[in-house]
């Protein structure tokens, strides 16, 4: 599964890489759609063709271009006002353009804001309590943590195995610039692991961010080498 999960990643990334962020305005879809707090696979299959959620899409685009060299991205709220605008532009279908409407921040927490009302999480509890003891216990043995953490990749649902991927990717270009924007993987791996992972029991959070820091250190031997191998 994993290897089928590494080419639709690959095929993702090519089909994003041509498109740059819009001064024109986005169209989120033909009828008016409720995109936040919606199912993930719903808001998929409802509003647009590419296998991640338009307004991902565009927050991470827009990030891409204007933010990965802007001090403490994710930490420094944006603007409520805005926000809401935003995201009712979003729910209604209407047309989106962060260039004019947004600002960093204001960006940076609506994709925040998105993901965390998401019905069910990036990566579901039910799925993470058969590794969480595993991964634990292998603290001291890095291949055996990589290994939980591909089952668990392969095992997620299709539409959260994209939203994963994708976020991954974008994570560690932020990271690549925590020189000037402050956001190293361990800054983005506490900042995230609440939204993506989000325990039912709190004494579960910092195994939530230690996984998802070992996903961001090791993206390449998560999805390549693994396909590699099949």
């Amino acid at each position: 599964m994993v290897q089928g999960q590494w080419r639709n990643y690959v095929s993702l990334q090519q089909s994003l890489s041509s498109v740059k962020v819009k001064h024109g305005g986005n169209k989120v879809g033909p009828e008016p759609q409720r995109i936040f707090g919606s199912p993930l696979d719903i808001v998929i299959k409802d509003t647009t063709h590419q296998p991640v959620p338009l307004v991902v899409q565009h927050t991470v685009e827009y990030l891409e271009e204007f933010g990965l060299n802007h001090t403490g991205l994710f930490r420094i709220s944006g603007s409520a006002a805005k926000i809401r605008a935003l995201r009712l532009k979003y729910d209604q279908g209407e047309e989106v353009d962060l260039v004019k409407e947004g600002d960093i921040n204001t960006v940076a927490s609506l994709l925040k804001l998105f993901l965390n009302q998401l019905p069910t999480a990036v990566f579901p509890e039910n799925l993470c309590t058969d590794i969480w003891t595993i991964f634990e216990v292998n603290k001291n043995c890095t291949t055996e943590q990589t290994r939980c953490l591909k089952w668990l990749l392969s095992s997620l649902p299709e539409a959260h195995s994209h939203l994963a991927c994708f976020l991954i990717r974008f994570l560690t270009k932020v990271a690549a610039n925590s020189d000037v924007n402050q956001m190293t993987l361990e800054n983005l791996a506490i900042v995230f692991s609440p939204t993506l992972f989000r325990p039912l029991a709190y004494e579960k959070q910092t195994l939530c961010n230690a996984m998802l820091l070992h996903m961001l250190q090791h993206h390449k031997d998560l999805f390549l080498q693994s396909s590699n191998h099949h």
